[in-house]
């Protein structure tokens, strides 16, 4: 049940989705993460989104700012690809990889895959995400831009041959 506390808040696009609103809702998840900004990101769910992150299971958006702070906290120089797999009606797929590395300096790339349902104002109302972690040599990394979100002419995933 929708939270009636939540002030009217819209997120195009909206669903139903096409191509290429889903690729466009994809890509703005994508930079949203790539700010790093645990509030700003909680923005694109409702108030009671139901997340499982791994084994993480989250309710609301006071839960996700605090899961992403810890998460960015511990996966240093995060850099994120998301790809879209999948939609249909208010549901979108997509797999994604990102590359980090830890306090000690050891680098991984995280491969994962997403299920997204939304509401009908665009916010997503349930989010199950199942990612693996690999270590890799720095020198294997491929996600090598500034901070922030991806360049507009950074290959993606398929172009990486990812």
């Amino acid at each position: 049940m929708r939270d009636t506390q939540e002030p009217a808040m819209s997120r195009p696009p909206l669903p139903p989705f096409t191509a290429e609103t889903a690729s466009l809702k994809a890509r703005m998840a994508e930079d949203a993460w790539n700010t790093q900004d645990p509030e700003k990101v909680s923005l694109a769910y409702t108030t009671d989104s139901v997340w499982r992150n791994r084994s993480d299971f989250l309710v609301g958006r006071p839960a996700i700012v605090e899961f992403l702070t810890r998460k960015w906290q511990k996966e240093l120089d995060y850099r994120l690809i998301k790809e879209l797999w999948a939609f249909h009606d208010n549901r979108i797929a997509v797999r994604f990889q990102y590359e980090w590395h830890d306090a000690a300096g050891n680098w991984f790339r995280s491969y994962g895959n997403e299920n997204w349902e939304f509401d009908e104002a665009g916010l997503m109302r349930n989010r199950q995400a199942s990612i693996n972690d690999v270590a890799i040599p720095g020198k294997d990394r491929k996600f090598l831009w500034d901070k922030g979100p991806r360049p507009q002419d950074y290959p993606g995933l398929t172009a990486l041959g990812l």
